[in-house]
């Protein structure tokens, strides 16, 4: 990856502009006597629970009807139950002051996003020119066309964007699109990378 040329930057957002969504998982099953990893295996092993998050991210799943069937299978109560998934997670503000300065210096900022319903989103008109959301647009990651709709909100060529997921298997669309990739494993180490990538001071 060379800095030449890179113009636009596509991002996700939980576990890139926010805390390890799975850090939060694991905390929720603490809390109820679970195993740490419950709510991941659930959604790995069982396919009743991959089949509701496929649906809740496509929007094809209200979120009630998410709550309480995801419940039954976790064994839990299904009241707030998304939210309380997700209640122990942060913002990361190093990553959204990096994204905020790479957009004051040009870069076209794009938010390409598996979303969870239409809560839980944050300073997206401050952070982005475009926002493109699963729930939204009916496709999700890692379906190719989820990131040719990030491509053309971008209004950018493939070969001058650089896109950044926590989910490995979510870079492979994007990189077969053309576009650089950065594996998001902390802002300490994904900052530099993006700087050098953008050719901007983040």
């Amino acid at each position: 990856m060379t800095a030449a040329g890179k113009r636009a930057l596509l991002i996700d957002y939980g576990g890139v502009l926010t805390t390890d969504v799975f850090v939060s998982f694991a905390a929720f099953s603490a809390g109820h006597g679970l195993p740490p990893d419950h709510v991941a295996t659930v959604f790995r092993t069982e396919p009743r629970g991959r089949e509701l998050l496929v649906g809740l991210e496509r929007g094809t799943i209200a979120t009630g009807d998410f709550e309480r069937d995801f419940a039954d299978l976790l064994g839990v109560a299904p009241e707030r139950l998304i939210a309380r998934l997700f209640a122990g997670v942060r913002a990361d503000t190093a990553m959204r002051d990096a994204v905020r300065r790479a957009r004051e210096q040009g870069i076209r900022t794009v938010l390409v996003s598996n979303s969870w319903g239409a809560e839980g989103y944050t300073e997206l008109d401050e952070l982005f020119d475009a926002t493109v959301i699963s729930g939204a647009v009916g496709v999700r990651k890692p379906s190719r066309a989820i990131y040719e709709l990030g491509l053309a909100a971008a209004g950018v060529p493939a070969e001058r964007c650089v896109f950044v997921d926590d989910l490995a298997a979510n870079l492979v669309p994007a990189r077969d699109l053309g576009m650089a990739v950065i594996e998001h494993r902390g802002p300490e180490t994904t900052i530099p990378q993006l700087a050098a990538v953008l050719g901007v001071t983040l």
